[in-house]
């Protein structure tokens, strides 16, 4: 009779199992659970990061890899650097934005600043404050007062500020390093939460702009790719785990009570009670793009054009875009009366 304390042993080789996949009832040890994790990002790539076959001698492919510090994204920075380092016609440049979160950001960013040094690949930083936003520390200090004066903004988390203010981020940074493509350590936990706020908020436009962006391009904003996306967060951690990547093991401090956090826990709970849950989540997504894709444009109705803000001139979806109607809040809430 097996021992309270024996490890499960892997289905591929016999030694001493790491992961137990639910959806697959696959047991692997750490190298197996490496070589699972590989194939599946590096088929990801293949098919979202498109390079062309011929190009003049001085035209590169730049990848911005938006990075935070945390596990996400040490294991996309490295895998995309391992697949693709040694190519002349790429150029891989790390970003981070600074949402000056105290006691949090600084430990992560250095993380962050650890690996690249480890890989050799150029960290390029941003703060709220150079893209003239509030830092995250005096928004949620001033959140009650701008939740008192803006109906729109009750019941908002900080994570609905930040979210918006970071994605600026990222975008000037693409802007900044002039990249051709901007890849995102989204697993597929976020993903599949993604999708399923989307459905509940009957938000069609958001399910249509998700990444990737291979084959729906949005105009005026760099194409994202999400390699990532087929992997679950507990696999993701356990490679990074396994090849002792540098990352920031702390949550964010003012990430409870976001929305997203009550679909973490409800797709988490699915997926257990339902292995395979998110993986359909992810393949509906997919679908009703490629659905939409598949509409004459003079048919399709109730899709909300993208243009420019009138006062930043970011894509939006309405005249003014949801980061300039956020600091105006912010600054109405801390200017003196």
């Amino acid at each position: 009779m097996p021992g309270v304390l024996d490890v499960p042993s892997c289905d591929a080789c016999g030694h001493d199992a790491i992961l137990h996949q639910i959806y697959s009832g696959r047991t692997l040890c750490g190298e197996h659970l490496a070589k699972s994790v590989r194939k599946r990002v590096s088929k990801s790539l293949r098919k979202q990061l498109e390079l062309p076959r011929q190009k003049k001698e001085d035209e590169k492919t730049t990848i911005l890899v938006a990075i935070s510090g945390g596990k996400d994204s040490a294991v996309l920075l490295s895998f995309i650097h391992h697949l693709l380092h040694k190519r002349r016609d790429v150029v891989i440049v790390a970003g981070v934005v600074d949402e000056g979160i105290d006691g949090y950001r600084s430990p992560s960013m250095d993380c962050a600043q650890e690996l690249c040094d480890e890989l050799g690949v150029k960290l390029e930083r941003v703060s709220y404050s150079e893209l003239g936003f509030e830092e995250m520390d005096v928004v949620v200090e001033h959140l009650p007062n701008i939740q008192s004066r803006n109906s729109i903004a009750k019941g908002m988390a900080p994570c609905s500020f930040c979210g918006v203010f970071r994605r600026q981020g990222i975008i000037h940074l693409a802007k900044r390093v002039n990249a051709s493509v901007v890849a995102l350590g989204h697993n597929l936990d976020d993903m599949a939460q993604s999708v399923l706020m989307n459905m509940q908020k009957a938000d069609l436009d958001r399910t249509l702009r998700l990444a990737p962006h291979t084959s729906t391009p949005l105009a005026g904003m760099t194409p994202r790719i999400v390699p990532l996306r087929w992997v679950p967060e507990r696999e993701i951690h356990a490679y990074a785990m396994y090849k002792n990547l540098p990352f920031f093991h702390g949550d964010c401090p003012y990430a409870k009570g976001a929305l997203r956090q009550r679909h973490r826990d409800f797709v988490a709970s699915m997926e257990e009670d339902v292995p395979g849950s998110m993986h359909g989540l992810l393949h509906s997504a997919d679908r009703i793009k490629e659905l939409y894709a598949q509409i004459p444009n003079e048919n399709v109705t109730g899709i909300s054009p993208i243009r420019e803000c009138i006062r930043c001139g970011s894509i939006t979806s309405a005249e003014v875009c949801k980061a300039c109607e956020m600091m105006d809040w912010v600054r109405d809430s801390t200017n003196p009366q």
